[in-house]
């Protein structure tokens, strides 16, 4: 991307000469609430909530909130350059839009609009198994832009052939197979609202449309969709599956490889050994599993565990410029950013996407300049201090 991505608060500025001001907070923290107020309970629940007493969730902003930065002074940093390259992959930053399902229930474009906003920054979008929208409408509308695909490992082996074929077909480069879900959690926000959309058919769409599934089914989906919605729920995961199941992924696809969900330094070498390419250190954003590490505190055991065998990326907690650039220095290569996206989609469809996309990277592209760095290359866990806990 020709110019610094910070030349987006110098278009804000120039913008209100004339009276205008951005649609949404610049200070993305804002979002949530301003979609708790927009949307009903059901669908701001389920984005929005964590498992149990939401404590993973709250430990995942106080990990990175703890991390101080540390500015370094008298460095040149006229000329900055973001662009990262992962799993062989030039970006034009250390940035992907993580894979969130059932985007249906917060914007009628879903998927396809957060896509579209992805695909106009250069910014990689993941695309999850769980979507409103089938992943061939979904690449049709990125065209030749940068897209990976979030596997659900569902338990009928052919229908996990049949998604990787599928996603081959559609352009997706990458595979991101999520491992921390092999049930859903205790999620009172869904429980107190009896809400889950999988039940009413939403975010089936690569199952409904999916070839080996329908061979499943006694009746057709449209014949029958209380039978295909029951035969999603029984294959939807699979808490059986274990480490030596991952040789029939690989087989597979051809592309790299990427397990979501590490946690523990033993895991990663694990993964290294099974021939995977890359982890996302994650706790599904505090969804899964209640009092668990926070994502960031894991970040830096797990990344040393990697080492040069596995390119390790980062989720669960990033808000804020600042949170890139302290995800960085605890050792991650890029991160992926989801419920801030979810929001900006719920309150201005692909518009809204595309301003979480410029705030986030101007104020990490300001972060790095006023922190003593013109890339994100030299940020290392030197940069930051522990805080008070």
């Amino acid at each position: 991307m020709a110019g610094h991505w910070a030349d987006f608060q110098y278009e804000i500025y120039l913008n209100g000469t004339t009276g205008g001001v951005p649609r949404l907070p610049t200070d993305l923290t804002r979002l949530e609430e301003l979609t708790e107020r927009r949307l009903g309970p059901g669908p701001v629940g389920y984005v929005a909530g964590a498992a149990g007493d939401g404590s993973t969730e709250r430990a995942n902003r106080a990990a990175l909130e703890r991390r101080r930065i540390v500015p370094r002074m008298l460095r040149d940093v006229r000329e900055r350059d973001l662009s990262v390259e992962v799993l062989g992959r030039a970006l034009p930053a250390p940035l992907a839009l993580a894979p969130v399902g059932v985007l249906s229930i917060m914007h009628p474009e879903a998927e396809p609009a957060a896509a579209r906003a992805a695909a106009a920054r250069g910014v990689p979008y993941i695309l999850s198994s769980a979507s409103s929208t089938p992943m061939e409408q979904v690449a049709e509308a990125m065209g030749d832009a940068e897209r990976w695909f979030q596997l659900y490992w569902p338990k009928d082996p052919d229908v996990a052939r049949s998604f990787l074929a599928r996603a081959r077909a559609s352009g997706y480069s990458v595979l991101v197979v999520t491992l921390d879900t092999p049930l859903l959690s205790w999620r009172p926000r869904d429980l107190d609202q009896a809400y889950l959309p999988f039940l009413h058919g939403v975010g089936t769409a690569n199952y409904f449309t999916d070839p080996a599934f329908r061979a499943g089914l006694a009746k057709s989906v449209e014949e029958d969709p209380n039978a295909a919605v029951l035969h999603f729920v029984g294959m939807f995961a699979d808490p059986g599956k274990t480490w030596p199941d991952l040789a029939l992924l690989r087989e597979q696809w051809d592309g790299p490889i990427v397990l979501k969900g590490i946690l523990h330094p033993d895991d990663a070498l694990r993964a290294a050994d099974a021939g995977m390419d890359g982890v996302v250190v994650s706790n599904h954003g505090g969804r899964q599993v209640a009092g668990a590490v926070a994502a960031a505190d894991a970040l830096p055991r797990v990344a040393e565990a990697a080492g040069d065998r596995l390119t390790v990326l980062f989720d669960s907690g990033v808000r804020t410029g600042a949170d890139v650039f302290k995800a960085l220095a605890l050792g991650a290569r890029a991160v992926l950013l989801g419920r801030p996206y979810v929001y900006g989609l719920a309150l201005d469809g692909q518009a809204g996407v595309d301003h979480v996309i410029r705030c986030l990277l101007a104020e990490f592209d300001l972060t790095l300049a006023l922190s003593g760095h013109a890339g994100p290359a030299t940020v290392s866990a030197s940069d930051l201090e522990d805080g008070p806990a």
